[in-house]
C-alpha cells in the first residue's frame, strides 16, 4: 500500500521513422592559412560608476521601501487585533443575553 507503484515505459505505437544511414566521408586537407587574430572583446556591458550621489538615491529609496512596508505590515496587524476585539466583544454580549434569557425562565 505504502510502496509506490513505477509505470513501466509503454512500447511506442504508429508510424516509427527508421534508422538514417550514415555515409563516410573522406577530408581533403588545403593549403593551411595562418589564423586570424582574434581582437580582444570588449566588455558586454559597462561598469557601474557609483557616485555620492548614486548612493544616497540608493539609500532613500531602500530606506522609503523599508518604511512603506513596515507601514503596511502593522496596519495589517492593527487591522487584525481591532477584529479580534471586536469578535470578542460579540461574544461576551450573546453570552450575556444567552445567560440573561436562561434566568427569566
Amino acid at each position: 500500500m505504502f510502496r509506490p507503484k513505477i509505470p513501466t515505459m509503454p512500447m511506442p505505437t504508429g508510424l516509427t521513422i527508421p534508422p538514417a544511414v550514415i555515409e563516410a566521408t573522406t577530408i581533403t586537407r588545403h593549403a593551411e592559412t595562418p589564423p586570424a587574430v582574434q581582437p580582444t572583446p570588449a566588455p558586454s556591458r559597462p561598469t557601474v560608476q557609483l557616485t555620492t550621489g548614486t548612493v544616497l538615491a540608493l539609500v532613500g529609496g531602500g530606506t522609503a521601501v523599508v518604511l512603506v512596508l513596515g507601514a503596511v505590515l502593522v496596519s495589517l496587524l492593527l487591522a487584525v487585533a481591532v477584529t479580534g476585539a471586536s469578535v470578542a466583544v460579540c461574544a461576551v454580549v450573546l453570552r450575556s443575553l444567552l445567560a440573561s434569557d436562561a434566568k427569566r425562565r
